[in-house]
């Protein structure tokens, strides 16, 4: 690790006069990423400059949808009541980032501006459609986060700019979301594929059959079963990660199942879509073929549980079915 000197600014102000100053300085939260990046030697500052005492940063606000600072840590928004009940996905998300000890210290805006195509709060974002605020020496502006995305390791940041924090648009009662992470242990892993879902219904039939559809343990009964009940998905979002050199919407899929009735033969034509949407590639984690395989699986899982938590709020699936 090279030597640098370290700066701690108490405001937002004050970060972004020392960022306008020290060209090439670095931004630093809770660190779980620039600290290995320093000690690994793939980067290499003069200047890191510390958002981590600056409050402005740490807000969560939901009176017109959600708003969250991106000093926010990974346990806050895991254990936030109003964010598991509204933008679940999320909620996911924060829950499986590395262990206890990390979601304790890093921050949301550390996430998404390390660009990882494996980060797990990517997804959910993306399927929630959110912004990403951004403040620079040319003041404030916001980027919709698929535009944020740019490759590995790379974000729409310029020199100096700073993360302020994420806008999600309001979500209505009709509507749920959900993030599987599919990795080979519960903690301390990158995912193999992540997969998130965001879905507005609306129902022919009976919401209470509905409910005991997704009580099943199979899921060709299941979805019969929402077919036979009539459940017409309205509108859906669906995100994609480690499936391409960044992470991803699934537009062509999310076109194949709006305005469609949930049903068998619409979810396998749907992971056709999915999968030929992605650029997956061979790592020691997995290989390619096995990653498009579980796109197809993962993503109608994703789309099921999102409309599992609008027909059962406050109540999760067993994890073991996972249909």
């Amino acid at each position: 690790m090279g030597a640098f000197t370290y700066h701690k600014p108490a405001t937002v102000g004050e970060a972004a006069d020392l960022a306008a100053e020290l060209h090439g300085a670095r931004f630093v939260a809770g660190g779980t990423d620039v600290v290995v990046l320093l000690k690994q030697r793939k980067i290499d500052p003069a200047n890191l400059i510390s958002l981590r005492n600056v409050a402005e940063l740490t807000y969560i606000d939901s009176a017109d949808g959600l708003s969250l600072g991106s000093g926010v840590t990974h346990t806050r928004i895991a254990n936030h009541d109003y964010i598991r009940a509204r933008y679940s996905a999320l909620a996911d998300g924060a829950r499986v980032v590395g262990s206890k000890q990390i979601r304790n210290v890093a921050t949301l805006g550390g996430n998404i501006c390390n660009a990882a195509p494996s980060a797990d709060t990517a997804c959910p974002l993306l399927a929630l459609d959110a912004a990403v605020r951004i403040l620079g020496r040319e003041g404030e502006r916001e980027v919709p986060i698929d535009d944020f995305f740019l490759g590995p390791n790379k974000v729409a940041l310029a020199d100096g700019e700073l993360v302020l924090g994420i806008k999600l648009p309001a979500t209505s009662e009709k509507s749920g979301s959900a993030y599987i992470k599919h990795s080979r242990r519960q903690a301390m892993e990158l995912p193999m594929v992540g997969v998130a879902a965001w879905v507005s219904v609306s129902i022919g039939g009976s919401e209470e059959r509905c409910r005991g559809a997704l009580e099943c343990e199979h899921t060709p009964d299941v979805i019969q079963l929402l077919q036979n009940e009539e459940v017409v998905l309205e509108d859906v979002r669906i995100a994609m990660g480690v499936v391409a050199p960044r992470p991803i919407r699934a537009r062509e899929a999310e076109a194949k199942l709006k305005g469609q009735v949930v049903s068998g033969a619409l979810f396998e034509s749907m992971g056709d879509v999915a999968v030929s949407e992605c650029q997956a590639r061979d790592s020691f984690r997995c290989d390619a073929g096995y990653r498009l395989e579980m796109v197809r699986v993962l993503t109608k899982r994703a789309i099921l549980k999102a409309i599992d938590r609008i027909m059962r709020p406050g109540r999760e699936a067993d994890i073991d079915l996972l249909w």
